[in-house]
């Protein structure tokens, strides 16, 4: 069985009348893991099929041999299943509905059903995930995973449908979309992913499809623990500001909250295989007298039958006179709080730039410039070369490009929300200090 180990990293002492107690929250699964015989894991494709896949063809010729790749990296016993997605949803395999049983025979039935899929109608990517949470419940399976591909915005149903069928099928499996091409919408397809937690990514061009979808499916194959829950204990008279998912990408879980105990919530994180994540967790507490030491919450991660997993870890509050104390920022929760900065720094940027106004998109994307190399975050300085020219990236000195590729801004604006994991001491190193 998965184990897992909770560190809290933090600057404990508060000056006298502060409130705000932030810690970062590192958590990690170690372990082989057991996904019990009776309750495989389950995987479900869904692939668009509306109209718009066939311009160029290409695209859904690429979402077969996608699936088909996928399909061959499932690990024999994983029951699955294609969807097909237009302005309705249907079972394309297994042909009699439900899910199969993954083995030779039932590989070769499904990529062979694939040759069936046509490109016509519209988008409706609502009525995609709630077939999938259906063909999910027609089996007993303990981790569920879907992979959704869309190449359009979701058209032919209102957004507020969208919304109440997100809010039914929460919880019950995880989600990674993709977007293929450059005519999806970065939001809505984030606006899934997050709900169901998953990822979403851009697929620029048909051809990577193939390689994209096998990561997805060997990533899943490697989730040994599903439904792990976040569960944090604040004491009387505090309140939770906040619980945030930093690393590997950010991930607001506060509103997901569900009552558990007296003063404990949990924090749903989907499932795990052998991992590392970071949380934020904000909790403003009652202040204490100068030389008072306060226990400020109490993290842990809980299974599905509410059954803890493996260590606990403590958030503290001591208030002090000690200015040089106080005064110390943890280099965890600076680091994360700038990496959330530069992500909404981004989304402003570029939803300014779309919009005309040359002033603040300027601003936005220069300081999301100064922040991604502050903190070393390479691969989203790179983008943002793509996007804009750089002139100075340490003050943040920018000129925004006269043409910007679809591609460019859409890859920037879809992965803003990965983060680049904090660099942290050594115990040698911080004795030294």
């Amino acid at each position: 069985m998965n184990e897992f180990r909770v560190d809290v990293y933090q600057n404990e002492y508060l000056p006298q009348g502060a409130s705000e107690v932030n810690a970062i929250v590192t958590v990690t699964a170690t372990g082989e893991g057991v996904v019990a015989a009776d309750e495989p894991a389950a995987e479900v494709i869904i692939i668009d099929c509306s109209g718009s896949m066939d311009w160029p063809s290409t695209k859904l010729k690429a979402a077969k041999r996608a699936t088909a790749a996928a399909i061959d990296a499932l690990r024999d016993g994983v029951l699955f299943a294609v969807i097909a997605g237009t302005h309705t949803a249907s079972i394309i395999f297994p042909y009699e509905g439900g899910m199969a049983r993954a083995d030779a025979e039932s590989r070769k039935a499904a990529k062979q059903s694939l040759t069936r899929l046509r490109a016509d109608g519209g988008t409706a990517m609502g009525e995609w995930l709630r077939l999938a949470a259906r063909v999910f419940d027609s089996r007993s399976s303990t981790l569920r995973h879907a992979i959704l591909l869309t190449d359009g915005r979701n058209e032919h149903e209102p957004p507020e449908k969208l919304a109440r069928i997100l809010e039914k099928v929460a919880g019950q499996y995880v989600c990674d979309c993709r977007g293929v091409g450059t005519d999806w919408e970065v939001g809505e397809l984030r606006r899934i992913s997050e709900t169901m937690l998953g990822s979403v990514d851009i697929v620029a061009e048909p051809a990577g499809l193939e390689a994209d979808f096998k990561a997805m499916t060997a990533a899943s194959m490697g989730k040994k623990v599903a439904d792990v829950a976040l569960r944090l204990w604040t004491p009387q008279g505090a309140t939770v500001k906040f619980v945030k998912q930093v690393e590997p990408t950010l991930v607001d879980l506060t509103a997901r909250r569900t009552e558990s105990g007296p003063r404990t919530g949990d924090y749903p994180t989907g499932s795990w295989g052998a991992e590392s994540r970071d949380y934020h967790v904000c909790v403003q507490v009652e202040p204490a007298g100068v030389g008072d030491k306060m226990l400020a919450g109490r993290v842990s991660l809980v299974s599905a039958a509410g059954d803890q997993l493996g260590t606990r870890g403590q958030m503290l509050a001591v208030w002090t006179e000690d200015t040089v104390l106080s005064t110390k920022i943890s280099p965890e929760v600076a680091h994360y709080t700038g990496q959330a900065e530069l992500a909404e720094a981004i989304e402003e940027g570029l939803q300014a730039q779309r919009g005309g106004d040359v002033e603040t998109a300027t601003a936005k994307l220069g300081r999301a410039v100064a922040l991604a190399h502050a903190s070393g975050h390479e691969d989203t300085a790179k983008l943002l070369a793509n996007v804009v020219d750089v002139v100075d990236p340490a003050r943040g000195t920018i000129r925004l490009k006269r043409a910007v590729s679809a591609v460019d801004a859409m890859t920037l604006e879809s992965r803003s929300q990965v983060t680049k994991r904090v660099g942290r001491q050594s115990a040698a190193e911080e004795e030294a200090d």
